[in-house]
């Protein structure tokens, strides 16, 4: 993990409306609250270089990437995006050429909220449109339509922001083949450079993942298209989006040439990272070669009133390989066996090398001798390609 340049995320959790399948730590918090929130986001920036100190960590203070995710980001008013960013730069040195992204939800960036982002510098937006079907967005919670999007994407282009995003999710109640491949068709005539391409997750924490596993109707559960049919979907999603020129590089993730994700990115490629805000993590170097994970709270009245302490774990190398294989994996280019080696030691890359040949025989992942990557059906099970590399048996001490 050591590295001279950090990436910053600041979970910023309030939204207008809370979506059926959603179980992220966000939701409908009165806007009193936002000022609140950004005081104590900005009290966290200011105590990050003591709190890593303490710790015994690694704290870049140069960042080249920045990502403001939730919830609804644009949902704070100007003044509050403007003193986070202000923060931000009083306590770290941004690269000139820093990728700074702001999540966005159609239909809710208000002209001044744009003027104030474009201010700050922020120069990637994703738009979480997840249909551009009106009444699949509606029936999941979501408060715009197609023409709202098309909008949307029309004033941050005259605004200087052409780097953008837009999430698409594959699985959504009464979706069908065809309303889905007309999804995929505006998003490609849009000529958008980056896509995101989710399979639906129901999980039970969520209203719609609730309703499912009681076998109700409440969100048109019963309507949720088969795991099979959700998989069809995904894989047209990757010949289409490849057809127009955005070539998956992620399990999840599709550019055109040079607009990769480099915040997302960073993840990925287990670089470091400061998590600021509601149920946010960091990932730092410690000393002996620990890595330090640390998570906030998810309950917003405990992160305002500094009731709940961070979890912290400090991940061994063992720990660490385990999460290179599986965070490698989720890129196209996948794992690269002699970086696996000179990092960890070809000891402990063995056993991991044993699974990888099992799951290559299985048509699960491909192996050409100097890489290890998933295979497409690979992709389509993928977590439970990675269930195979935890708990490892290296016998390195």
């Amino acid at each position: 993990m050591p590295a001279s340049l950090l990436g910053v995320y600041v979970s910023v959790p309030f939204c207008r409306s809370k979506c059926t399948y959603c179980n992220f730590a966000s939701g409908v918090y009165p806007a009193s609250e936002q000022q609140r929130y950004v005081d104590r986001v900005l009290q966290d920036l200011t105590d990050a270089g003591a709190w890593s100190s303490h710790l015994g960590v690694n704290l870049p203070r140069d960042v080249d990437t920045v990502y403001l995710g939730g919830g609804t980001p644009t949902l704070l008013r100007p003044d509050l995006i403007r003193r986070l960013f202000a923060g931000l730069r009083a306590e770290f040195a941004l690269d000139p050429q820093a990728e700074i992204t702001v999540e966005c939800a159609p239909g809710q960036l208000a002209d001044e909220t744009l003027a104030a982002l474009v201010e700050a510098g922020v120069n990637r937006i994703s738009l979480g449109v997840q249909s551009f079907i009106d009444r699949e967005a509606r029936e999941t919670g979501r408060l715009h339509c197609r023409a709202v999007v098309m909008d949307d994407l029309t004033r941050l282009r005259a605004a200087g922001i052409a780097n953008l995003n837009v999430d698409l999710i594959a699985g959504l109640p009464g979706q069908t083949f065809a309303s889905w491949d007309e999804s995929l068709s505006v998003l490609i005539d849009c000529g958008l450079p980056h896509a995101s391409v989710y399979m639906l997750e129901v999980d039970e924490d969520s209203r719609l993942g609730r309703e499912m596993i009681k076998g109700g109707t409440r969100y048109r559960a019963e309507l949720v298209p088969t795991d099979e049919a959700i998989a069809r979907m995904y894989e047209t999603a990757i010949e289409r989006l490849a057809e127009a020129g955005i070539e998956q590089y992620e399990i999840s993730n599709f550019a055109r040439p040079g607009f990769r994700s480099r915040h997302n990115l960073r993840y990925w490629e287990r670089r470091p990272y400061l998590g600021l805000g509601l149920d946010a993590s960091s990932a730092l170097q410690g000393e002996d070669s620990f890595v330090l994970r640390t998570t906030t709270t998810d309950d917003l009245r405990a992160y305002l009133e500094h009731s709940e302490a961070p979890e912290t774990a400090w991940l061994s190398p063992d720990r660490q390989h385990e999460e290179a294989w599986f965070l490698g994996l989720r890129l196209n280019g996948g794992v690269e066996i002699a970086a696996m080696e000179s990092e960890f030691g070809p000891e402990r890359v063995r056993p991991a090398l044993d699974v990888a040949q099992r799951l290559a025989a299985d048509g699960l992942l491909s192996l050409d001798g100097t890489r290890v990557r998933l295979t497409r059906q690979g992709r389509l099970l993928s977590n439970d390609v990675f269930q195979e590399f935890l708990g490892l048996e290296t016998g390195v001490r």
